[in-house]
């Protein structure tokens, strides 16, 4: 007799749960945002909002966005360095890189150093909140928790467009930029 009732319960009890699933709510509405305060080495202010797996950045509606997560002693984020500022430059009023730094504790000093070193020419930001939103990033376009550097990954008015993970060529990443801006 005890077999059957624990035998019954088994099946009865994980049949009771199920039955109080919100599986049949709409999950857009469970849409969670979230903001990003991020203050780049300059002092300029970058306020990022997630929207489910979208990103945008406050005052740069429009334009095409790329975060660069990387860290200052790796050399694919080294060697990357100039081929972003290039872009940056050239496609000014319509891109904007947001390099994310993953290293915890860092100096704004050694940054301008990488910067200077490495002429990485575009907004670095060092904030207490760069942990939270380089996680966020990998985990919307799901690429893991334990990804390889550097991490790229662009946006145009919010919508994912794509991602590069290692060191990519500036022809590839213009490409997307270009297709992104209509051009």
């Amino acid at each position: 007799m005890f077999k059957k009732t624990l035998i019954s319960l088994s099946i009865v009890l994980p049949l009771l749960f199920l039955g109080c699933s919100s599986d049949s709510e709409d999950e857009s509405s469970m849409v969670a945002t979230k903001t990003f305060h991020l203050v780049s080495t300059d002092g300029v202010d970058y306020n990022v909002t997630k929207e489910g797996s979208n990103f945008t950045v406050k005052g740069h509606e429009g334009k095409v966005i790329m975060f660069d997560i990387f860290a200052t002693w790796c050399p694919p984020c080294r060697a990357e360095a100039p081929s972003l500022t290039h872009l940056q430059k050239k496609y000014h009023d319509e891109f904007l890189i947001l390099g994310v730094t993953i290293e915890d504790g860092i100096k704004n000093a050694d940054l301008e150093a990488f910067k200077e070193q490495y002429g990485a020419d575009y907004a670095i930001v060092n904030s207490k909140e760069n942990e939270r939103l380089y996680r966020a990033i990998a985990s919307a376009t799901k690429v893991g928790q334990r990804f390889p550097i550097p991490l790229m990954v662009m946006y145009k008015d919010g919508q994912y467009i794509t991602h590069y993970v290692g060191q990519t060529p500036e022809e590839m990443i213009e490409s997307d930029i270009k297709k992104a801006l209509g051009k």
